[in-house]
């Protein structure tokens, strides 16, 4: 293998493939609620969670509305999507195509954590999800 090769190689490994956030065959294969449980644990215990794929992580918070534009602004320098969920009200999610591990996991969630409560709102905890196997 020639060192362009192996260049191509190790950039190809770091490439998110074609999952978007709003891909419609999107499942839960993973889901951390419990600000005691570790990440770790979160995706040891998840059957469905394939780590060498692509997951749409996503975060759920409750922002108050006169914040939402800041916290869009501060989480789309790091590629995050700010949307609103389901749940309606102040219920937002933030999301982004990542590869998931724990350290990862943690680091996101204690950084939503940080910035829903200097925003004065609040971060429920995270979901992961993937496409639906074939």
């Amino acid at each position: 293998m020639g060192l362009l090769d192996r260049l191509r190689e190790l950039v190809g490994k770091g490439r998110v493939s074609e999952v978007l956030t709003d891909s419609p065959d999107l499942v839960v294969v993973a889901e951390a609620f419990d600000p005691a449980e570790a990440d770790s644990a979160v995706l040891a215990r998840s059957p469905q969670w394939r780590p060498e794929e692509p997951a749409v992580l996503r975060h759920h918070l409750s922002i108050p509305p006169d914040q939402v534009e800041r916290a869009t602004a501060l989480l789309a320098q790091d590629g995050w999507e700010l949307r609103p969920s389901d749940r309606g009200g102040d219920h937002l999610h933030a999301l982004r195509v990542q590869r998931l591990d724990a350290l990862h996991c943690a680091q996101e969630r204690s950084r939503m954590v940080g910035l829903a409560q200097r925003l004065g709102g609040d971060a429920s905890g995270w979901d992961a999800l993937q496409p639906r196997p074939a």
